[in-house]
Parts: C-alpha cells; structure tokens; sequence
C-alpha cells in the first residue's frame, strides 16, 4: 500500500502534499521569510521598466534642451543692448518717475545717479513717497540739495485706493503730476525703481534709443547685485529663467505676440502710455512690468527689452530668504494663479532641470551608458547655455554646472508662492500683503 498523504491528525507524522504555489514560496526565500517575493523574472521586469522611464526622461531632456538651445529665441545670447541710435534734432521732454517707499537703504546711491543725468532735453524727477516710515520723502530732499542737477519733486499719494497695488498707485500719481503740473506734457516717462542707479547719458541713450527706432516702451534689465554667495548662485540664474520665458529677440521683433518688460527701467511715450489706459488698466498687477508691457502692445505700441550696460541696481540680497521673498512674491502670479500651470511648471522645471544630472549619475552606476550620454548632453547643453549670463554678470564658470540646484531652489520658491497663495497672504512687499492679487 502506498502511504497516505492525508492529515493524520498526529504531528509527529503529519504529511502534506507539495504544492506548486509553495515551492514558489520556498524558492529563494530566506529562512525564516514571510510573505511572497518577486520571482526572478519579475525583478528582471521591474528593473527593465525602470530602465526604460530614466530613458525616456533622459531623451526627453535632451530633446527639449535641443528645441531650447535652438529654437527658443536664442533666450541665451545676452548681447541684445540698445539698438542703433543717433541723437534727435530736437531732445523731447522727459519726467523721471521714481516710486519709493521704505527706501532710505539705497537711496543715497541712486537718486543722485538721476538727479546727474546729463540730458540735453528737458527733464525733472519726481519721487513718489510711498507711505514710507523710515523717512524716504525727507532724505530725497536732502540729497537734491546735496546734489545739484535736474529739479527734484517729493510727492506723496496716500494709501492706494481699492483694488490698486501700492507700486502703480505711486506711478499714478507720479504720472499724473508730470502731466499737469506744467503747461505741456512730457513726451517721455522714465519709469524707473528707487533702487536703480544711472550712468550720467543712461536717459540720453534710452531717449535716443526710442527716437531713432520709433519705439514705444524702451525697457532694460538693471544689472543686479551680485556680490554674496547666495547672489552670486542666484541672480544670474533669475535673469536666464527670465530671459527663457521671455526670449528679448522674440518680444523685440514688430510683429511680435509675446510683451514683456523690466520693471526697474521703462522709458514710456506719454501718448503711448494715455492710448495703453496705463497704470488704471493694469491696477491691480503684481507683475506689473509685463502687464504694462502687454498693454502698449495690444494698443498697437512697439516695444523693446534688453540687458541693461548703463544701468544697476543696488539693492542687496545678502540671505536666500531674501531672494527667497523676492522670487516668491510673484511667482505664482506669474502662472496666473492656476494650479494646473502649476502643476505643468514643476514637471517642466523638473525635466529640463533635475533629470539632466539625475539621468547621469544613474546611468553611470547602473551600467547603462546610453541613459548617462543622454543625461550628460542635457547637462552639457544647461550649462553652455548657461555661461553666457555668468560672464555678463563677471562670475566664474563653476557656476554652470550647478545651475540645476538653482533650479530646485526656484521650484520650491514657486510652490511656495502658490501656497502663501491659498493661505490667503498672496504678494507680501513692503509691509502690504495682496491676498489675491490679479495677474494683469
């Protein structure tokens, strides 16, 4: 007789018949092992098909990095400056419009810098004392004193009425007085940050600049500080994420469909400005230099925007909450305040800027050159890209490479942006909070 495979009910001599399920189990477990593990295959599986998503994300990056690099405007040249330009037979009328509040830092090194300029027009300053507590409207004057040179207005508007940002309820005012205060108005308005300082011909280039070219809104981004650390990590990389969302050949073509401008200085036609409804149309802007920008272009004006050679800022930001503040105040904004912009921003930054040196190391300590060539190209591109900003800003070439943990900075500073957003703190600047603000 053979003997019996059923449960004898004796443990000593209990039976059981194997089962193809439970030599699964025991194959290759430990010991001691609970639960099922992946079969060989299985594992070969997974592993194939994480080897195919770092592929894909790799020459997904460096697709788009070839698409960037060549079709993008050329975002990365930095050698769009003022166009040609020779003087005008008569120099038209120029009001310098300088919004300030809380400025007593900087303000010593840059309204001298406007009260100096040498123009061969007429032109007058004026300074819009924004609520200021530390005693701005006082020390303008006391420089204009100091500082002989074009005449210099202290104004103040009081608090901004409803459903005005502070910054373009001072450039209200300010225009406002330029307007009416003499018997004709101005023919230009030098929009400008109380943080800028100007070369002594800056307001003679620009002007000459918006003549020669019949040019409605000359704009040019001030050369930033870069002095620590943190700016030095930054900065550039601030102007080049500019510069990539808003290519300067692009904006600066006639027929152009993308505006945009740099806040810190704006020359603006008084007429061109009147026919754009600006600053009332735009109220509200946290951007407010692309949206004043936007608005002269829909209303038929030619715009132009570059890298500025004459003009600065001096304003520092020596700690990365301080740039932190800076980025975050408006990145959301500048999505519209859409969460699925949002969304589709963070997958991009994160594409196009953390796969590159991610693909790199992993395809190095896998054993799969192709993902790690991939990841290496995209990298290698970024940071070609990348050198003509650093050199513009006189800063070392090591800095290339690491561009992709300035991104990741920028990443985080734009979630956080969104949710200061939500938390209904929206744009926090200078003591004002903008709970939600309109992206103009």
């Amino acid at each position: 007789m053979r003997p019996s495979t059923r449960d004898t009910g004796t443990p000593a001599h209990r039976h059981t018949v194997p089962t193809e399920s439970g030599d699964r189990r025991r194959e290759g477990a430990a010991p001691g092992a609970v639960g099922m593990r992946d079969t060989p295959a299985e594992a070969r599986h997974t592993a194939a098909m994480g080897l195919l998503t770092a592929a894909c994300a790799a020459y997904a990056s460096l697709a788009a990095w070839l698409w960037l690099t060549l079709a993008q405007g050329m975002f990365w040249r930095t050698d769009v400056r003022l166009p040609p330009r020779t003087a005008p037979a008569h120099w038209p009328s120029v009001a310098i419009v300088v919004p300030a509040r809380d400025e007593a830092e900087v303000l010593p090194r840059s309204l001298p810098s406007l009260i100096a300029q040498d123009y061969p027009g007429e032109a007058e300053v004026i300074l819009v004392d924004d609520g200021s507590t530390d005693g701005t409207g006082e020390l303008a004057r006391r420089l204009a004193r100091e500082h002989p040179g074009l005449p210099l207005t202290v104004v103040s508007p009081g608090d901004p009425a409803p459903g005005w940002t502070g910054k373009l309820w001072a450039l209200r005012h300010g225009i406002a007085i330029a307007r009416t205060a003499h018997s004709a108005e101005p023919d230009f308005l030098l929009l400008t940050d109380a943080d800028i300082a100007h070369e002594p011909d800056s307001l003679r280039e620009l002007v000459a600049a918006a003549t020669s070219a019949d040019l409605d809104l000359v704009s040019q981004m001030a050369r930033l500080r870069v002095v620590g650390v943190w700016e030095r990590l930054v900065v550039p990389a601030f102007v080049y994420f500019f510069a990539q969302l808003y290519p300067f050949r692009r904006i600066n073509r006639p027929s152009a469909r993308t505006a945009a401008a740099a806040g810190g200085c704006v020359l603006l036609r008084t007429t061109a400005a009147v026919r754009a409804g600006v600053p009332d149309r735009i109220r509200q802007a946290v951007i407010d230099d692309v949206s004043l920008a936007r608005a002269v272009q829909r209303s038929g004006g030619r715009i132009w925007l570059g890298l500025a050679e004459r003009v600065d800022s001096v304003r520092p930001y020596p700690a990365l909450a301080d740039l932190w503040r800076m980025v975050s105040r408006s990145a959301y904004a500048q999505l519209r305040h859409q969460p699925l912009l949002l969304a589709g921003t963070v997958a991009g930054l994160a594409l196009v800027y953390l796969v590159p040196p991610a693909a790199l190391l992993a395809g190095l300590a896998t054993g799969h050159p192709a993902v790690a060539w991939a990841g290496g190209l995209a990298w290698l591109l970024m940071a070609g890209t990348y050198l003509p900003m650093l050199r513009y800003y006189r800063q070392s070439v090591v800095l290339a490479p690491l561009l992709p943990f300035t991104a990741l900075l920028y990443l985080l500073m734009t979630v956080d942006s969104a949710v200061q957003h939500y938390r209904g703190r929206g744009a926090a600047w200078k003591g004002r909070t903008y709970a939600r603000p309109s992206d103009a």
